[in-house]
């Protein structure tokens, strides 16, 4: 048994699961995003966007895995209790799972109290333009993003710890942490933004089919196999519409759809064909398929390290 990674794994998300993300403390995709935008601001104009989008994304990916690495390794010959604690300080920040999860609550009240409130606790959450959207597509907007960060908060973190460590983890979270901001196939970063979203696309391939699996084998529904294959690869995002397409046909209701993103109309397929009124009862269901998919993840390291 590899208590190293196991302790930290168990812990870590323990931490995520009780608290969320800490709001008065430094935060590791804070600093991230931080340092993405001065690099941003000085690199992503002129010529050649492109390439200097590229070459930030390389650097900084490369500089979060080795720095990691190497103060992880230096740890483990100095002290083993550091280094654990070190890595479970390092699951417990990559991990994002239980304050989207309360956010998604939030939205589903707000909404019910008035469409404004909706729209402004949605902005919370989400990247597109909330000021026109319809109490359904509020909803919609909530539970869509829910299952993309069931992928992209939880499962690939995981996924990626189990693959290469701590360091792999925390890169995969700078690649992610680069895609939300760089990553839009708007004016102003579809050419510098383009390497960090293929990136991510390739980091996340494995994890959101993984996650759409686990999705549906919580729920029980082997037959939406078939369904999430369909729809999954009619996202405009190569990874996205996987858990989109499985929490849909869990749902047995409609996502995607045109939405404004910093001003431009991004035109997105729709997942899903019944377009049905999305009520909190579903809100509470998507959080459950959630919270056993990620469950059934961490039981799985857990056997795995174990063994």
């Amino acid at each position: 048994m590899d208590e190293t990674l196991l302790y930290p794994l168990l812990v870590g998300w323990i931490l995520d699961l009780v608290l969320g993300d800490p709001e008065r403390l430094p935060h590791l995709v804070v600093a991230f995003g931080r340092v993405i935008a001065f690099f941003e601001h000085r690199l992503n104009k002129g010529a050649h966007r492109r390439l200097w989008g590229g070459v930030m994304a390389a650097g900084l990916l490369m500089a979060s895995f080795f720095i990691v690495y190497l103060v992880d390794r230096w740890l483990m010959d100095v002290s083993v209790a550091a280094a654990i604690i070190l890595r479970t300080v390092l699951v417990f920040y990559c991990l994002a799972g239980t304050t989207l999860v309360r956010e998604v609550r939030q939205v589903f009240l707000a909404v019910d109290r008035s469409l404004e409130d909706g729209r402004r606790q949605v902005a919370r959450i989400v990247g597109r333009d909330t000021s026109t959207l319809s109490a359904q597509e509020v909803r919609t907007a909530a539970l869509e993003t829910l299952a993309e960060n069931l992928s992209d908060g939880v499962i690939a973190p995981l996924f990626w710890l189990a693959v290469g460590g701590v360091p792999a983890m925390v890169a995969y979270k700078m690649a992610n942490t680069l895609d939300s901001m760089v990553g839009y196939r708007t004016q102003r970063y579809r050419e510098f933004g383009c390497v960090a979203a293929k990136t991510d696309d390739v980091l996340n391939f494995i994890p959101a089919r993984l996650t759409a699996l686990l999705m549906v084998i919580v729920a029980g529904k082997w037959k939406l196999c078939s369904f999430v294959w369909h729809y999954g690869r009619c996202h405009a995002s190569p990874n996205s519409g996987y858990p989109e397409a499985a929490l849909a046909g869990i749902l047995d209701c409609r996502f995607g759809g045109p939405h404004i993103y910093f001003g431009e109309l991004i035109d997105k397929p729709y997942i899903g064909s019944n377009d049905r009124l999305l009520t909190s009862q579903d809100m509470r269901k998507a959080i459950r398929v959630n919270r056993l998919a990620e469950l059934l993840m961490v039981g799985l390291l857990t056997v795995l390290y174990i063994l």
